[in-house]
């Protein structure tokens, strides 16, 4: 977000970190659903239940080493641009960040079948990702490796920001958000890791079918699998 030079006041910082910190806890009831942004205040936030998916590519920097400042532009922009449209294909997305080279999605989930419909996402992704590598082989190009993580829980949110300077975002703290953050660093990052990582907690919702894609990673302490899409990866192949 773009923003302009004010002089710092700390009477007025004193004054708005008492005005903060005395909002009645009541300000923070627990939800099913995802409000709407629009019933966010600065003096107000809610507890919701929702999946965090976030997506990470590894080697960042050799990847930057590699290319021309152009290419490494246009190989981004393809990436972040379509992993947003697979998300928003998925319809309980609510909200999705981008950070550097990484994306992260919130999504609505109150029921178990909500949290089931994320394994599609992300093996839709996954194929997306084998796409987007071919593609990028046939320019030349280095190919991409991304790691995958999936949390589900209970996660504050919220409007932050400075109260008056138009200056604020939605903001999303909790378990979850750090959990799922967590296993995306892990998926990928060794030979004994694979790409999507998922908690216990999320392995414990998904089906039958679903969990056979994944086995137990002792040294993550949660669950991995390496998966993906058959209808898209024959219009991929086709």
């Amino acid at each position: 977000m773009k923003v302009t030079y004010a002089i710092y006041n700390q009477k007025k910082s004193l004054e708005n970190i008492k005005e903060i910190l005395n909002d009645s806890d009541n300000n923070y009831p627990s939800k099913n659903n995802i409000p709407s942004r629009d019933t966010l205040t600065y003096s107000n936030g809610f507890y919701v239940g929702v999946t965090v998916v976030f997506i990470d590519i590894r080697g960042s920097k050799e990847l930057s080493a590699k290319h021309t400042r152009p290419v490494l532009a246009k190989i981004y922009r393809a990436y972040i641009s379509e992993v947003i449209a697979m998300f928003r294909n998925n319809t309980t997305i609510s909200e999705i960040y981008i950070e550097g080279d990484g994306l992260w999605a919130v999504f609505n989930t109150p029921n178990n079948s909500d949290v089931q419909s994320i394994f599609d996402t992300v093996s839709q992704t996954s194929s997306l990702i084998t796409m987007l590598n071919k593609r990028l082989v046939m320019k030349g190009y280095s190919s991409l490796e991304v790691g995958i993580g999936i949390e589900d829980g209970e996660t504050l949110y919220m409007q932050a920001g400075y109260k008056g300077s138009g200056i604020n975002e939605v903001v999303w703290i909790g378990k979850a958000v750090g959990e799922a953050a967590k296993m995306c660093n892990h998926g990928n990052r060794t030979s004994d890791d694979k790409q999507i990582m998922i908690s216990e907690r999320v392995y414990g919702i998904f089906t039958k079918y679903q969990q056979g894609f994944f086995t137990y990673n002792h040294n993550r302490s949660c669950y991995h699998g390496s998966f993906s899409n058959k209808a898209m990866n024959e219009f991929t192949n086709a």
